[in-house]
């Protein structure tokens, strides 16, 4: 599995940068391969020629936006045991504290600020577990629910998600009376940023779980979601809600441990009783069946059905990393950052 890592690499790069930027912008007009063409721009051939590379067989591009410094994996130097990486044609060295276990760095991506370091890790075999945990995922209260119907035991996750997002819900709305719209697109980002560290966060506890008591990940198949009419406060709750990034960091999570991770149909999973499988009443986070006259908090009834229920046809045992391995998308998951 390819896992890419941020680190900050403490050197001005802005020189580089610059002369990067302007081999990009002669690529898209010269359409050349060779870096003895781009000699004129003073930057090593090892980064221009990736450079040359990227901008010149693009025909669809117009312009360019931005370029980061790109070294491949014959550039790179590194040490393991000393967590060390170096790479000559910048003189540049760096220390890493992220895990050392990885059989060679693929290539290194640099802007003024970080370096993103792409490493090949090396997958444990797929266990083949005899039970499940089910995975129910929601827009309030807590983004995971985990239930382990082999115990019985459930565990509650990520209930500060639904706070961060009406809590920066509001500041925005502030911003945007006041016309600064700057910090509108700042406090976004952040948002953005304790929301992907909450989801490290759950997805991390969820795969533990699994690794713990030897068993599989079953989460609902929500492709589409999005699409199904809701009213205003549910709208926004949904489109808040990275549900998909979740999704992808406990796929990569799981594969790393050689933890399976499948799919159900979503149908009724929430009316269902987990005790008769008839349809019960849900009113709000409560639940009841009227026919065997289990009550339940309605997550947890909804995780112990998905725990319990077969394997959905179209999702199954696939990843997301396979399925678009299946239509040619290179993107990788990142794993941790800073």
């Amino acid at each position: 599995m390819i896992l890419t890592y941020k680190i900050r690499h403490n050197r001005d790069l802005s020189q580089e940068l610059y002369r990067a930027r302007q081999i990009a912008e002669f690529a898209l007009k010269s359409h050349t391969l060779s870096s003895k063409d781009a000699k004129q721009f003073g930057l090593k051939s090892i980064i221009s020629n990736q450079i040359l590379r990227k901008y010149a067989r693009n025909r669809n591009a117009k312009k360019v936006k931005s370029v980061k410094l790109t070294v491949p994996a014959q550039g790179i130097k590194f040490s393991n045991e000393m967590r060390e990486i170096v790479i000559p044609s910048l003189k540049l060295k760096m220390n890493f504290h992220f895990r050392n276990d990885f059989s060679k760095i693929n290539q290194i991506e640099l802007d003024n600020n970080f370096a993103y370091i792409s490493v090949t890790v090396q997958e444990n075999n797929m266990i083949n577990p005899e039970a499940y945990l089910g995975i129910d995922r929601n827009t309030t209260c807590h983004i995971a629910v985990v239930a382990n119907p082999v115990n019985g035991k459930i565990l509650k996750l990520g209930k500060k998600a639904d706070y961060v997002h009406r809590k920066y819900k509001n500041v925005r709305r502030n911003l945007q009376k006041k016309g600064k719209y700057g910090k509108v697109k700042r406090t976004k980002k952040r948002e953005g940023n304790i929301e992907k560290d909450l989801n490290h966060k759950i997805s991390k506890r969820i795969v533990q779980e699994a690794k713990k008591n030897e068993m599989g990940i079953k989460l609902e198949y929500l492709q589409g979601l999005r699409n199904a009419r809701s009213g205003r406060n549910f709208r926004y709750s949904l489109n808040s809600w990275s549900f998909y990034q979740l999704e992808r960091m406990i796929e990569y999570k799981a594969r790393l441990l050689g933890i399976p991770v499948v799919y159900v149909d979503p149908y009724h999973t929430s009316k269902e009783c987990s005790r008769c499988g008839q349809i019960g009443n849900r009113s709000g986070k409560g639940f009841e069946c009227p026919s065997c006259g289990h009550v339940d908090h309605a997550d947890a009834n909804a995780s112990f059905n998905i725990a319990l229920r077969p394997i959905f046809e179209e999702g199954v045992d696939r990843l997301h990393i396979d399925r678009d391995a299946c239509k040619g998308n290179t993107d990788t998951p990142k794993e941790a950052t800073l």
